[in-house]
């Protein structure tokens, strides 16, 4: 059983140094204060016992548990992310711990008046009498997905020093960048050398996935003409008006506020403008390929559509793909999804199967070749000052890592 106190510790000495990744910044990592945690992360695990750990030059950590068998069975693998997403900070993180919990209020910032109630949050009222790590009310509070990192770490330090739970070769990688969409790119997949994996990144405790988006970006721009207002007839392009109808032109209830499960959406992120030029910057999602591409070419229809109109070529798109569906990839392996929901059932957790409103790294991975679905790692309201993870949760998830590993050894046997 793992020690409450110690997977709060590591948990709470991970989450308190600043990983946040840059989506501005082409270098790799995209922020230099992901090595500040890549480094302790390389000496935790060399403490543990862990073989064959690396830092490589791209700010990614490997390592490996040696089998502990006399024969073979497929070497798996568990991976997680380091940075924490720029949509809100990750300085100074300062968590607060409410064991205990009985569905109350919490009050994360008492100056700010800033609290987490269960009155909006409902999720809360699953972990009363347990124990919580919320934010400050001022930052994130990381747990995306430094509570995987937490995780794994833990479960392999418990593998070392419990060798009667049997497994095979097992390798774990810590990444940077996911955050910005960058987690797999220079992700070493023959140098991992695992048949499959899983990312330990999801939500709430019984979360098991192997369905995300399909995913592209489309960066809208629109030109205009300045002339004096007073003169201006006849003569001005206004590229705020013409933006105004081109966001007009695009489905009102199809966006992320509006939407749930397989409903896809088109998110405006971004708009800068003025009357000379207007940039819009979207997401376009969705989990069917043939409406994701239908939903890209609206894009290029509606800038058609208006450009015509107007008799002139104000505006351009530009379209690009991020990430598509892995489920395409794991469908022919789905044993490997099978086998975790046998393991949360085994220990009591029930398996919420569901698609992912979003992308792991194990989409881009599952498309480089290793399938890779995608385990809760306990945390709820990500990349906001109310997010917070129950301790309870994470102790699960590390018992759903050995609990997987031992499941390698008796299927295979």
């Amino acid at each position: 059983m793992i020690a409450k106190k110690h997977i709060i510790d590591r948990f709470i000495k991970y989450v308190t140094i600043d990983t946040e990744s840059d989506p501005n910044n082409p270098n790799f990592p995209s922020s230099e204060n992901q090595w500040d945690l890549a480094k302790i992360l390389k000496e935790d695990l060399k403490a543990i016992g862990l073989q064959e750990v690396i830092l490589d030059e791209n700010c990614y950590i490997m390592a490996t548990l040696p089998s502990n068998i006399d024969y073979k069975v497929p070497t798996i693998g568990f991976v997680a992310h380091i940075d924490t997403s720029p949509d809100f900070t990750g300085k100074n993180v300062k968590p607060k711990i409410v064991e205990d919990y009985q569905g109350n209020d919490i009050v994360l910032n008492e100056e700010k008046n800033i609290v987490l109630s269960p009155d909006y949050f409902e999720d809360l009222l699953q972990y009363k009498g347990q124990t919580l790590i919320t934010t400050d009310g001022t930052t994130l509070l990381g747990a995306d997905d430094k509570a995987g990192v937490t995780e794994i770490v833990t479960a392999m330090e418990y593998l070392i020093q419990h060798p009667e739970i049997k497994h095979g070769k097992i390798r774990i990688c810590f990444t940077p960048d996911e955050e910005v969409g960058k987690g797999a790119h220079k992700f070493d997949v023959n140098k991992f050398d695992t048949e499959w994996a899983y990312t330990m990144d999801g939500s709430q405790i019984g979360e098991l996935e192997y369905e995300n988006f399909n995913a592209a970006s489309a960066k809208v721009t629109i030109q205009g003409k300045i002339v004096h207002p007073g003169y201006a007839k006849g003569k001005m392009i206004n590229s705020i008006h013409i933006a105004n109808e081109f966001i007009s032109e695009l489905p009102a209830e199809e966006v992320p506020e509006k939407t749930t499960g397989y409903e896809g959406f088109f998110h405006l992120h971004d708009i800068t403008g003025s009357v000379e030029k207007t940039v819009l910057e979207y997401i376009v999602r969705d989990h069917d390929f043939e409406l994701f591409t239908q939903r890209k070419n609206l894009f290029q229809r509606i800038a058609k559509d208006i450009n015509e109109r107007i008799g002139q070529q104000l505006i351009t798109v530009e379209l690009k793909d991020q990430y598509f569906n892995m489920k395409e990839k794991i469908v022919p392996v789905m044993h490997i999804v099978d086998m975790v929901e046998e393991v949360m059932k085994d220990i009591g957790v029930t398996p919420i199967i569901k698609p992912i409103r979003g992308g792991t790294d194990g989409s881009q991975l599952s498309y480089k070749g290793l399938p890779c679905p995608n385990i809760f790692a306990g945390g709820h309201n990500f990349h906001g000052r109310y997010e917070y993870v129950p301790v309870e949760s994470m102790i699960k998830a590390t018992e759903v890592i050995e609990g997987i590993v031992a499941k390698v050894v008796e299927k295979y046997k």
